[in-house]
């Protein structure tokens, strides 16, 4: 019968075991908090532009007008 020497046992036991504790698995990934949103800045930085374009598309609008009364009046 063949017996293992018990230094040989323990060195098994001490090489394994790290091994083994290394396979566990990864934990599940943690849910992160939602991005803050700066809507304030981009807002501040929107309405003028925003504004810009609206008083552009009024004075085209205006100068079509005035071309198209000036044509009819030919």
């Amino acid at each position: 019968m063949w017996r293992i020497p018990i230094r040989l046992a323990a060195a098994a036991a001490a090489a394994v075991l790290p091994v083994l504790a290394a396979c566990r698995p990864e934990p599940p990934p943690t849910e992160r908090p939602p991005e803050p949103k700066a809507t304030a800045l981009r807002d501040a930085i929107q309405a003028p532009q925003q504004k810009a374009r609206a008083v552009e598309q009024a004075v085209q609008d205006g100068t079509a007008r005035r071309d198209a009364a000036d044509d009819a009046g030919r």
